[in-house]
């Protein structure tokens, strides 16, 4: 039977049953627990826990390790094989194998060389039940060979031309990574036109004359042996065609090349690869590179497809400026035809890439170690794929099962072999080997075939102790074979205890989900398989909570004075608290005026540095509670200080006892202006670095008039002195005599070392420098050392002058890295530097978050979800995660504008988030991108989701038209945000009265269809106020209100008002009489001036107004027009006599008179003077569609009467 414990918790059985753990099933696997007496007794076939990897690559230079670790009971023995045969190191003096392990040593730093000890190892690693095998390991020495000698001759080309720069470096081991620079090792700039191919050579798309240069260096690095071969410089120069017609015409006659224009613009050709197809087969897992690279002018542009298919999301990248293409974990999916095609301004080309993806074998489910008891039956299944199909072989105990010795238990078909009614003897390891043309998997399984009583590891009378009402776990770890079953008791009694209190795991622990005071008391567990029983006995202690009784309390406190927090603690008696204060979450300041007691903090002489929150912990070994107050510190009643003055400067200095590092300086004080001088201060100025520039150096007592002053080397001193009492400092003294020190190495090293990369293959290096004074001595450098922070490599250093940044170049992607920069001068090093962490740069992220869904929790607010990138993806420091969504637009609106995104960043690690702000009933579409120190990686499949509808906004406009005696109609425009489809509308409406108290409010529904609605059967000469309002299923929007009257005769189309029509009034007939005759006199008189002779001629005047008759009337000249209500277009009331054409309108005249009023709530009389209406307030009517609901006024009564 196949035994495994799982750490998940297991439901009881129904009833008031013993919990009993039953854990014997048909198969399961069974861990032995990692316990040193229960290993002591158990034997066990030997398991490989590390061996050197498949493909060793071995640094020359070192002792040879090949590691082969292995456990057993009992300690397994070890042998090795060197290509398939037996290796005897006994043989071999330089080979060693470390104690009780199997690893071999071999020495070839004494003598001999890594060469002879090239081949395939293999060990064994075998005891009583098996024997376990390691990996086939071909170990190769590693190689940096030095480039072949070559005469490089200078190339001269015309501008314009193609050049492919070879860099053929030396074959290594492993294969070397390759780069360009200068003699200063400094990166040479690439770009679209310039660039270095996958086979190192550098390619020019075309030359311009700035890629004239004698240094172009190809480089090698050998990471393995951390050396740098370096090829012979190559010298270009770019000359126009006139150029090379001057040099060389007396040599070549008139050609059309030397005669032709020096950039020629030209159509794309591929450099490499050659031809119009090639085939690439890559391995599954491996990163696809494919590689196309074109000269032309104007430089050409590549891009790629993939021909039956779309490249895959999220794995693909460009490099090298779109000339390469990159697929990580590449599959067989990813097979078939790539085009890369080259363009540019005069035509295009393309290649074609068959790639081909194989497979060596790789896991789909490995052997697991099977530990059996006997009579049981189990399985061992090796399942492998790749392409082509591996093939699966069997070794028992490191030899072909074919051949091995029989075991009637055992069983093979194919890629399982299956264990039936299995003894002691059937113990043995087993070895799958799963092989293709292109590798092999070799994975070791054991059958132990134990027969073991129940054991209980948990040791006896275990003491737990509980907080009261907190969950209590009580351990009971076993181990036997069969798998034992597990029952708990509670008491002398043993009785047995149920499922309605307690909880029961598979690995043995008992649950108590709320421990009580009755919880207390002793627990047995006991364990038992068909060869025996265990038991144990633990003890479980139920303790009170701690609790704070007394809590501190805000305080107020003058500065000075003192203030006491209280803090009483009330614990279980058994348990010993400890209460300790905090300051703002720190620990409180180590000063004698805080003064703890057993309950009270009390702090003395407050001052402004000691406001802030102060926090009571009280903690015991089972729990901690804590309680907070917060202190405000406030300033005391000011007194007036008494009048005294600070001290005169010191004079008269002098230097003595001049050392190589010290030197004593004397002074003379000056006068104490009668307060003590309390200190002096002495400070230097650097003559050599920093002359004019004083600094601190040290301070005495008052009452000391030399002090003994430590002097650095290298340093032209001066001092000065200044006398301090408690109205402050003095003048400087005058400067003393300079002083020069001896040169000597730097004691420090520079400040604020950091690593950070500023391109993904670089590691910037920056110090604070050295100032002048921290030099010591002359020809200030810097040593800067750095190699990978996870990996073997040596340190790399190079020597820099008194800089402060250095670059690395050609590193791997956000790699840490260990870095210290050590200074030196002329006389020697600064001590050894601390060593920091840096990294190397980043680059944008390569995998978008998955598994995105949203929640929309309701109409403008929605949650979003997703999983983070992996970390090893995200390459930089991880920022946050940014999610972009956007409303769907309708056709016509994508027309107008561009789709408006908006954006959200979440910082750090976070998965989720809140989208505020949306608007209802709208579809939307949102993706999310990882952002790291580079910028933002690719973006998540789109993501839809539609918010539910919510309440409209009010009708876009309300207009009441069409008034008449007993009706008005209603004109609307829906409203502008529906937020939902609309349901219906509801207008409200009731009368106003004279006094302006509103009637009875009617409720009337409308379609949501119409946008017209009469109202009929109202009340003459009545004004009504009006309220609309849309309706979703979300409910209803805000209203709109507006306010309308029905007219007095259903024959005119004048609006109804609230005033008195005086206009049929006997003395206002009278008044109008009077005022037009008046009028008539005033037009007599104007004619009568206008025809007399004199300044101004008839004919003139004529002319401009040909037609008085249907000029409008203005204010200066006495005249007037009839002046309109609101609107332009009103017809004039009858029986005026002013041709309607006469109406001032707001077009014809910038002084229009409906420019100065608000609609028809004010006229004017033909004084130019403001006469407001007769009634009282009336609300503002719309500016548009709506008829004045005015009676006419005076000014319109003249009117009609004239």
């Amino acid at each position: 039977m196949q035994l495994k414990i799982m750490p998940k918790k297991k439901p009881l059985s129904a009833g008031r049953v013993p919990l009993i753990l039953l854990l014997c099933q048909m198969i399961s696997a069974l861990e032995v627990p990692l316990d040193p007496k229960l290993l002591e007794d158990l034997v066990q076939p030997p398991t490989i826990t590390q061996q050197s990897p498949k493909d060793y690559i071995i640094d020359p230079r070192e002792n040879i390790v090949i590691q082969c670790e292995a456990k057993g009971k009992p300690p397994p023995s070890f042998s090795w094989t060197r290509n398939g045969t037996h290796f005897d190191i006994d043989k071999d003096p330089l080979v060693t194998m470390k104690p009780d392990s199997g690893t071999l040593i071999i020495n070839i730093m004494s003598e001999g060389k890594a060469e002879t000890y090239e081949g395939v190892y293999q060990c064994t690693a075998r005891n009583e039940r098996g024997a376990a095998v390691s990996n086939n390991i071909v170990v190769r020495p590693s190689r940096s060979p030095l480039w072949t000698k070559e005469k490089l001759e200078p190339i001269i080309l015309r501008n314009g031309q193609s050049l492919v720069l070879p860099c053929r470096p030396p074959i290594g081991l492993p294969p070397p990574i390759i780069f360009w620079m200068d003699n200063s090792f400094q990166r040479l700039p690439q770009s679209e036109r310039v660039s270095q191919g996958l086979n190192g050579d550098l390619y020019f798309s075309n030359v311009l004359p700035e890629d004239t240069r004698e240094d172009y260096i190809c480089y090698a690095r050998f990471n393995h042996t951390q050396t740098i071969q370096q090829k012979q410089p190559i010298s270009v120069k770019v000359i126009s065609v006139d150029e090379l017609n001057d040099t060389i015409a007396a040599n070549l006659s008139d050609t059309e090349f030397y005669g032709a224009k020096s950039n020629r613009e030209r159509p794309p050709t591929f450099l490499t690869p050659e031809g119009n197809a090639s085939n690439k087969e890559e391995l599954r897992g491996n990163v696809l590179s494919l590689e196309c690279i074109a000269e032309g002018l104007p430089t050409p542009i590549i891009y790629w497809i993939k021909e039956d298919g779309t490249l895959p999301m999220n794995r693909t990248f460009y490099r090298n400026f779109q000339k390469t293409l990159q697929i990580i974990q590449v599959s067989e999916a990813d097979s078939g035809n790539y085009q890369c095609i080259a363009k540019n301004a005069l035509g295009a080309i393309h290649h074609t890439i068959s790639v081909t993806v194989k497979a060596a074998p790789y896991w789909i489910m490995a052997p697991q170690n099977l530990v059996l008891s006997p009579g049981e039956d189990g399985a061992l299944i090796c399942r492998a794929n790749g392409n082509p199909k591996p093939r699966i072989s069997w070794l028992s105990n490191g030899v072909p099962i074919e051949i091995a010795p029989d075991d009637p238990s055992r069983k093979i078909d194919g890629d399982t072999i299956i264990f039936s009614n299995v003894q002691e003897r059937s113990s043995a390891v087993y070895q799958c080997n799963a092989s293709n043309e292109y590798g092999y998997l070799l994975a070791n399984a054991f059958v132990n075939v134990l027969a073991e009583p129940p054991r209980i590891l948990t040791s006896a009378n275990t003491l737990y102790q509980v907080i009261a009402n907190r969950p209590a776990f009580l351990d009971c770890a076993f181990f036997g074979s069969p798998l034992p079953t597990i029952e708990w008791f509670k008491g002398a009694k043993g009785s047995a205890l149920g499922e309605d209190v307690y909880g029961l795991h598979e690995n043995g622990t008992l649950e108590i989900p709320v421990a009580q005071k009755e919880s207390t008391g002793t627990y047995t567990c006991v364990a038992r398989n068909k060869l025996g029983m265990a038991k144990n006995e633990v003890n479980l202690e139920i303790k009170d909570p701690t609790r704070i009784i007394k809590q501190p309390e805000y305080a107020v406190v003058q500065r000075g004075n003192t203030v006491s927090f209280e803090c009483k603690v009330k614990h279980d008696h058994t348990l010993i608290p400890t209460v300790t204060w905090l300051k703002d979450n720190c620990e409180l300041p180590n000063d004698g005026r805080f003064t703890v007691d057993k309950d009270h903090l009390v702090v003395a002489e407050v001052s402004d540095d000691d406001g802030g929150t102060y926090t009571c912990v009280a903690n015991t070994t089972l729990d901690s509670v804590s309680a907070s107050a917060v202190l405000s510190v406030v300033a005391p009643t000011p007194t007036p200080a008494p009048i005294y003055d600070v001290p005169n400067p010191p004079f008269d200095l002098e230097l003595t006892d001049q050392l190589d590092k010290s030197v004593q300086l004397s002074w003379t004080p000056g006068d104490d202006n009668n307060s003590p001088i309390t200190k002096f201060i002495i400070e230097y100025e650097d003559a050599m670095h920093e002359a004019g520039l004083w600094h601190h150096q040290t301070e005495v007592p008052g009452t000391q008039t030399t002090a003994q002053l430590k002097l650095s080397p290298y340093v032209n001193y001066s001092f000065r002195v200044m006398a301090e009492n408690s109205l402050g400092r003095s003048l400087p003294s005058e400067a003393s005599e300079q002083y020069l020190t001896k040169a000597a190495e730097p004691d420090k090293n520079p400040m604020t070392v950091e690593g950070l990369g500023s391109e993904p293959d670089n590691l910037v290096i920056t110090w604070k420098p050295l100032n002048g004074f921290e030099s010591n001595g002359p020809g200030l450098q810097y040593k800067v050392s750095w190699r990978q922070k996870d990996g073997d490599d040596e340190w790399t250093s190079v020597v820099v002058a008194n800089v402060s940044k250095y670059i690395v170049s050609g590193t791997p992607t956000f790699v840490p890295y260990l870095i210290k920069v050590q200074a030196l001068n002329d006389v020697g090093f600064a001590p050894e530097p601390a060593v920091v962490m840096g990294h190397s740069g980043e680059d944008l992220p390569m995998v978008a978050p998955g598994n995105v869904h949203v929640n929309v929790v309701n109409s403008t607010l929605a949650e979003v979800h997703w999983d983070p990138v992996p970390l090893k993806s995200i390459r930089g420091h991880l920022q946050g995660y940014r999610i972009y969504y956007w409303k769907a637009q309708s056709s016509s609106k994508r027309n107008r504008r561009h789709i408006e995104k908006k954006i959200l960043t979440f910082q750090g690690s976070k998965t989720h988030g809140m989208l505020p702000g949306l608007e209802p009933f709208s579809h939307y579409t949102l993706h999310i991108r990882v952002v790291n120190g580079k910028g933002e990686g690719p973006a998540s499949p789109d993501r839809v989701f539609n918010t539910p509808e919510g309440v409209p906004s009010a009708p876009s406009a309300l207009k009441i038209v069409n008034p008449t005696l007993d009706s008005l109609t209603l004109e609307w425009d829906p409203p502008s945000h529906p937020n939902g489809i609309l349901t219906e509308y509801t207008l409200k409406y009731q009368p106003i009265n004279s006094t302006h108290e509103l009637g009875p409010l009617v409720d009337l529904k409308i379609p949501a269809n119409k946008t017209r609605w009469t109202l009929k059967n109202l009340n003459f000469s009545t004004r009504y106020k009006f309220y609309f309002y849309a309706q979703t299923s979300a409910g209803s929007g805000s209203q709109i209100t507006e306010e309308a009257v029905t007219t007095v005769d259903e024959g005119k189309m004048a609006m109804a008002s609230r005033q008195v029509d005086i206009a049929t009034q006997g003395w206002f007939i009278g008044l109008m009489c009077a005022v037009a005759l008046l009028i008539l006199i005033l037009l007599i008189v104007c004619f009568i001036r206008r025809n007399k002779g004199g300044k101004y001629p008839v004919k003139e005047k004529e002319d401009a107004h040909a037609d008085p008759e249907i000029q409008p009337m203005k204010e200066d000249d006495g005249t007037f027009g009839e002046y309109s209500d609101a609107e332009d277009h009103k017809p004039l009331k009858k029986g005026s006599r002013t041709p309607s054409d006469r109406t001032v309108k707001k077009e014809d005249s910038d002084d229009s008179l409906v420019d100065y009023g608000e609609g028809v709530n004010g006229q004017f009389n033909e004084d130019g003077s403001f006469i407001g209406q007769y009634s009282g307030k009336k609300e503002k009517e719309p500016a548009e569609g709506n008829e004045s609901s005015e009676a006419p006024s005076p000014v319109n009564a003249m009117n009609s009467f004239v």
